[in-house]
């Protein structure tokens, strides 16, 4: 699994996506698709690729989010869809160009992209597919390193806490967004929560987020005071001296009473040293004189 400094590039057959909501109410919502990718890491390229005289309900939110539109002609004037082919050819283009890109999010159901998916393992990439569950192949589904449904990306999360009532609206946002992060931290198998992890996925998620528009001078005021509210529990990693959440949300009642933050140590007055390195001993207070030796 990637670390959260992940560099992503995603690429979406819209034309088999539309396939899958043929006979559904709801529409394609590219920001739940967002929203959940870059818990796993900074999105780099966005592309998309369809007809889209087809789709044109589509591109204004698809525009919106940023996403590259490449334009596929008509059936007619090709005698079959093109989207995949130009897919997979940028895909392998961007494989080798750039190095930094490490990866590769196919948003798709089609077991026509599977060969991809092998190419972009065998060139050390970490490849993660996305579909609706009616219309994605086993085959494609289980050539990835990891597969997200679309249905799931709506699901309330379980350890979500209830927020304190009475907040000011200011203080509430971030407290939401500090939980939603640790959600997201979680549903990446982190376990160590520290605060530049959080922070990092926090900005992720909203780029304009900063403590100090919430009313903290420091990012580590807003999780003390998160600790206050009992949202989180927090402690001191021995090595950087940084705040580590431990536990939040429904984790604080099935681990027992919450842990304050340990107070920093002072530390020990060195001991002098002798000529050879070692502490020197203490001398014994000799005892009073005409007392018992």
């Amino acid at each position: 699994m990637p670390e959260n400094d992940s560099s992503l590039a995603v690429f979406i057959d819209f034309e088999n996506l539309a396939l899958g909501f043929q006979n559904r109410r709801d529409r394609f919502d590219i920001v739940r698709v967002l929203e959940r990718l870059v818990e796993k890491g900074k999105v780099v390229v966005k592309k998309a690729y369809a007809d889209w005289s087809r789709f044109a309900p589509y591109t204004q939110s698809m525009h919106e989010a940023a996403i590259e539109l490449i334009e596929i002609p008509k059936r007619s004037q090709t005698g079959k869809n093109s989207a995949d082919i130009r897919l997979v050819v940028d895909a392998i283009d961007m494989a080798y160009a750039k190095e930094h890109i490490d990866t590769f999010v196919i948003v798709s159901g089609d077991s026509d992209f599977s060969p991809l998916v092998s190419k972009l393992k065998e060139n050390g990439k970490h490849v993660i597919g996305l579909g609706m569950q009616d219309s994605t192949s086993e085959l494609l589904r289980d050539n990835c390193d990891e597969f997200i449904y679309y249905e799931d990306l709506g699901k309330a999360p379980t350890l979500a806490p209830t927020l304190p009532t009475g907040l000011p609206e200011n203080k509430r946002k971030a407290f939401a967004l500090l939980m939603e992060s640790l959600l997201a931290l979680r549903r990446e198998n982190k376990e160590k929560l520290g605060a530049s992890m959080i922070k990092d996925t926090m900005k992720r998620k909203k780029p304009s987020f900063n403590e100090s528009y919430h009313g903290y001078r420091t990012f580590s005021e807003l999780l003390l005071d998160g600790q206050k509210e009992g949202l989180l529990e927090l402690v001191i990693d021995e090595r950087s001296r940084t705040y580590v959440v431990t536990r939040f949300g429904s984790e604080l009642s099935q681990a027992g009473p919450v842990i304050p933050v340990a107070k920093r140590r002072r530390r020990r007055r060195a001991r002098p040293r002798n000529g050879n390195g070692r502490a020197a001993e203490t001398p014994e207070t000799p005892p009073p004189a005409g007392g018992d030796a």
